[in-house]
């Protein structure tokens, strides 16, 4: 998985990176593999955002946990619940399918 988050741009095997209007493919900003990846914002509107992965190895795969970070102003809560959102269908959702999950 750590691959995968390491290199999300869309591709057309495995594709899971489906991006909404309002996003944009983030930037990997630092990888150490296998236990860490950082992405940039995915919305243009707050290029200050970024998502922090943390993997662990779990019972016949990986344990996934992200964060996000941001620069004051912080979000408000329904920009936050957003965000939570999407990064959460793109991850455990849509990532997770294509491993026939």
């Amino acid at each position: 998985m750590c691959a995968d988050l390491a290199a999300p741009a869309p591709r057309t095997v495995r594709h899971w990176l489906r991006l909404t209007d309002d996003e944009v493919a983030p930037t990997v900003l630092q990888v150490e593999a296998p236990s860490r990846v950082e992405w940039s914002s995915l919305w243009p509107d707050r290029p200050d955002l970024r998502v922090v992965f943390s993997l662990e190895p779990g019972d016949g795969g990986s344990d996934v946990h992200w964060a996000l970070y941001a620069d004051a102003p912080l979000p408000g809560p329904e920009h936050t619940r957003h965000v939570a959102r999407r990064v959460s269908t793109l991850v455990f959702a849509d990532l997770r399918y294509t491993y026939g999950q």
